[in-house]
């Protein structure tokens, strides 16, 4: 089976997925999209409201600032491929439940294994944590660990990972702002030193 196929199978799975109580109220599932063979996969936490209205990830305020980021980082979201934690909505915006998102990450778990990125950009604490616990390493929050580089593996994959806060954190707090900056700087050196 081609990784379209794969990808394309997974989304038709996550668009009538009940596993967990946020099918009830989402108007569409968000599974991901971008480029295949996207060296550089982005991991946010969960589709927001725009994200919900539209289908697709980071299509909101957040997803401006995101584009604006990758182009900072020399990168355009047709070279990547974005995903979330979360494929549905939470009320509200609010954090993902430790049961939705074990409810979920099989769907991730098989993108990721499907694309075989050799750099992961974890967006905010739920992506970060989930990541970098699946490879072995504790995390205490985002403030300590933002722009730093984890090496490792993941579902048996050589994989970096740069965590990062999420886009709309920058939104709300204009000094993550200069951080979110900084870290996709990092991203940028990675990429430059794994051409």
């Amino acid at each position: 089976m081609s990784k379209q196929d794969v990808l394309e199978r997974i989304a038709v799975e996550v668009h009538i997925c009940q596993r967990c109580e946020l099918w009830k109220n989402r108007r569409n599932a968000v599974p991901g999209e971008g480029n295949l063979e996207a060296a550089v996969l982005f991991i946010g936490e969960a589709p927001g409201y725009w994200e919900d209205v539209k289908g697709r990830p980071f299509v909101g305020a957040a997803g401006k600032l995101l584009a604006e980021l990758l182009l900072k980082a020399g990168l355009s979201r047709a070279e990547v491929y974005i995903t979330n934690v979360l494929k549905c909505r939470p009320p509200e915006n609010r954090d993902p439940r430790p049961s939705e998102i074990q409810s979920c990450t099989p769907f991730l778990e098989r993108q990721i294994k499907a694309i075989k990125p050799t750099l992961i950009v974890t967006l905010g604490r739920h992506s970060t944590s989930y990541i970098l616990r699946k490879m072995g390493f504790e995390t205490e929050g985002i403030t300590g660990i933002h722009g730093k580089l984890y090496n490792g593996e993941l579902f048996d994959l050589k994989v970096r990972v740069i965590p990062t806060y999420h886009p709309a954190a920058a939104l709300y707090n204009p000094r993550y702002r200069e951080a979110l900056e900084e870290d996709f700087q990092v991203v940028k050196r990675e990429l430059k030193l794994s051409d």
